[in-house]
């Protein structure tokens, strides 16, 4: 079994910053790749940023310059460092992980954290 955990939202006044972590544990091998998506409310679920293991990093056009993703390996941990919040950002934001599983299973497949409120609002 794989968790993904992630903490860190919450309400932040335009212009200001938050950090979210997720953490995998469980039965894991490697994660290829961890990334961040958010779904406001009435919209699809969207990319946020990803980071491959070798730290290669993705933005969507809409967070570049503002929003940071980062993760610490050993850890199993993603990070995402959010400046410049604006109203839009509002959303829910999951964690993703591409990963495999430990033997014997060494099943390859994508995880989802529950999800974590960031509401910018004045």
């Amino acid at each position: 079994q794989v968790q993904l955990v992630e903490s860190g939202g919450g309400l932040v006044q335009p212009g200001g910053s938050l950090r979210l972590s997720c953490a995998a544990s469980g039965s894991i091998f490697i994660i290829a790749v961890m990334g961040w998506y958010r779904q406001a409310p009435g919209k699809q679920r969207e990319l946020v940023a990803t980071i491959t293991s070798a730290s290669y990093s993705n933005y969507a056009d809409s967070v570049k310059g503002r929003f940071t993703i980062s993760r610490d390996n050993a850890k199993n941990t993603v990070y995402l460092q959010m400046n410049s919040l604006k109203p839009e950002d509002t959303a829910v934001y999951y964690c993703n992980a591409d990963l495999v599983s430990a033997p014997p299973q060494f099943d390859r497949r994508e995880y989802w954290g529950q999800g974590t409120q960031v509401t910018v609002s004045s």
